[in-house]
């Protein structure tokens, strides 16, 4: 039977565009298209993930490549100073809501295409487990939270090759079920850093919820938000390390060799709830201020990350569906970012640096351990610090970005 005339316009359009996943030379200068899409794990009332691709210019989804695009170890490490530094068996723990049914598979392909060591269950390096600590019953898998856990694993060991990695995965994007992961992370032998690359407003339950993030000796990062000026928890916790979201370029001409300014994306600002911490002194906010520090977050400057949970399967047609919007998930290499990208950074920096630390104050304490993020905004306040960026402390890059491992 001759196909339907709806039937040949989809597959002449499927054909136009099919196959997607092109490919990007490793190392190249990371993709530009224009245009970022949501990881699409934003539920109403609940928290989200806080991670954005590059779009596709072929549709509303994400642009898949068949090799690796955008920075990787190399450029992480070297941007912030960080080679031929050493975890010592530390472990980084990842809380993220959902599973990511590929999550162990995916990290070995990003691992070993970067040249870095195998990280797996089998040799002690990777663990994975629900929110309560054991292997199973893991939460349904979610298709955008499957590809924040991806960008999570993979910025970890992209900055951190050696860090150990514990991923818990909470059994929704609420905030009891995450903060019961993060208790659980804090609990489990050898962490010694925890990132949160999740976010949400400010409500009347976040002052009790911040007791889960209070665990002194462990660092607990939050990213700041990607969605400009503006206060988000558990980012604005006194317990956590804010971390919001620079532009990181290659700076030839310069000593260091790189170049940042702020990211548009990045949240900061007054939280209207959470108390001051006593180790922050500007005078702009009379509560909490947000950020701490800051790292690379720009998706136009970001990770490739490898990630293959999709609704489709493995086939041309699948990238063609999943780049024209019309199929979820990813299906190889992604250039990713958003404050999902430099709060798992700033993590395994702190799971370098080996100290013992409390709340966010390590950094204020060590400012000379940071490359000071002098220019760029994130929207209108007046043209006050709280969002745009300069000499000192400002509230888009905080305290600035890590020079080695001595600011935590």
């Amino acid at each position: 039977m001759a196909p339907s005339r709806g039937k040949t316009f989809v597959l002449a359009l499927l054909l136009a565009v099919a196959p997607l996943a092109v490919a990007a030379p490793a190392g190249a200068t990371p993709l530009r298209s224009g245009g970022f899409v949501d990881f699409g794990c934003a539920t109403a009332g609940k928290l989200h993930c806080l991670g954005k691709a590059i779009r596709s210019p072929k549709g509303s989804g994400p642009l898949l490549t068949s090799t690796p695009v955008g920075y990787g170890p190399a450029e992480i490490q070297a941007a912030y100073h960080l080679g031929g530094l050493h975890a010592n068996g530390r472990t980084v723990a990842i809380v993220d809501a959902m599973d990511a049914p590929t999550a162990e598979a995916d990290l070995a392909k990003f691992r070993s295409t970067r040249g870095l060591p195998p990280c797996t269950t089998a040799n002690g390096c990777f663990k994975k487990v629900n929110q309560n600590g054991a292997a199973s019953p893991l939460p349904a898998p979610d298709y955008g939270w499957a590809m924040e856990i991806s960008l999570d694993l993979d910025a970890v060991s992209a900055t951190c090759p050696d860090c150990h990695i514990l991923l818990v995965e909470a059994s929704s994007p609420d905030s009891d079920p995450l903060m019961t992961a993060v208790d659980t992370a804090a609990a489990t032998p050898g962490v010694v850093a925890i990132s949160n690359s999740y976010g949400g407003t400010e409500d009347s339950t976040i002052l009790a919820a911040d007791a889960h993030l209070n665990h002194p000796g462990i660092a607990i990062t939050a990213s700041s938000g990607d969605s400009g000026y503006g206060v988000s928890w558990p980012a604005s916790s006194p317990y956590v390390t804010a971390v919001g979201g620079t532009t990181l370029k290659k700076a030839s001409g310069t000593t260091r060799g790189w170049s940042e300014t702020t990211w548009k994306g990045s949240g900061s600002g007054c939280s209207a709830l959470e108390p001051k911490p006593s180790w922050q002194h500007d005078t702009g906010c009379a509560k909490r201020t947000v950020a701490d520090v800051s790292a690379v977050a720009d998706p136009a400057t970001g990770l490739g990350v490898y990630d293959t949970y999709n609704s489709c399967g493995s086939s041309s047609w699948c990238d063609a569906l999943l780049s024209l919007g019309l199929a979820q998930g990813a299906d190889g290499w992604v250039q990713v970012g958003g404050t999902s990208l430099s709060s798992p950074v700033i993590a395994s920096v702190y799971a370098l640096a080996g100290n013992s630390v409390t709340s966010g104050s390590y950094p204020y304490a060590h400012t000379s351990g940071l490359f000071d993020v002098t220019s760029g905004s994130n929207g209108s306040c007046g043209g006050s610090y709280l969002c745009t960026a300069g000499p000192g402390y400002d509230g888009p890059t905080g305290l600035g970005t890590p020079n080695g491992t001595s600011g935590f």
